[in-house]
């Protein structure tokens, strides 16, 4: 017989951390208050959120895998606005980006959210980082959450 598991949403007991960019800071505000409202709404303790601000999306990794090397968090939320310019600098930054961040949970088993919005204009980067639950900041909180209950499950069966 077939077993099926679902994460749940339970942010009790836990640590978590958030890096964030502070380019396009009108962007990652609002994704960062989404992402603290989500870990809040499901249990998370406010003194048990460390945000770090990075200076750009490309410094996200850096500090991301400096947190899961800690061993602190039970997951890490990264979060960020590349908005497409004139240049091809948008599809190294959001590549290199993308990539760092899943090798990074990969490396260190640990839940980690992509919350780096990739846009293709400052209109879209907004409608992303709106109040509610269609704020990427706080889907990156849902999805960290449920990947940690399920990271957890699959260790138990081990």
């Amino acid at each position: 017989m077939t077993q099926e598991f679902t994460g749940s949403l339970d942010a009790s007991g836990g640590r978590y951390a958030i890096v964030v960019s502070r380019f396009n800071r009108a962007v990652t505000r609002s994704l960062l208050d989404g992402a603290i409202a989500g870990l809040l709404e499901y249990g998370a303790k406010g003194e048990a959120i460390d945000v770090f601000h990075v200076p750009g999306a490309f410094e996200i990794t850096a500090a991301a895998d400096a947190c899961a090397r800690t061993g602190s968090y039970k997951a890490i939320l990264c979060l960020g606005a590349i908005v497409r310019g004139e240049t091809p600098h948008f599809d190294f930054i959001s590549q290199e980006v993308s990539r760092g961040v899943n090798e990074i949970g990969l490396r260190h088993s640990i839940a980690v959210a992509f919350g780096v919005l990739t846009t293709d204009t400052m209109d879209q980067a907004l409608a992303r980082s709106g109040d509610g639950h269609g704020n990427k900041g706080y889907e990156a909180a849902v999805t960290a959450l449920e990947m940690v209950s399920v990271l957890a499950e699959i260790a138990r069966r081990s």
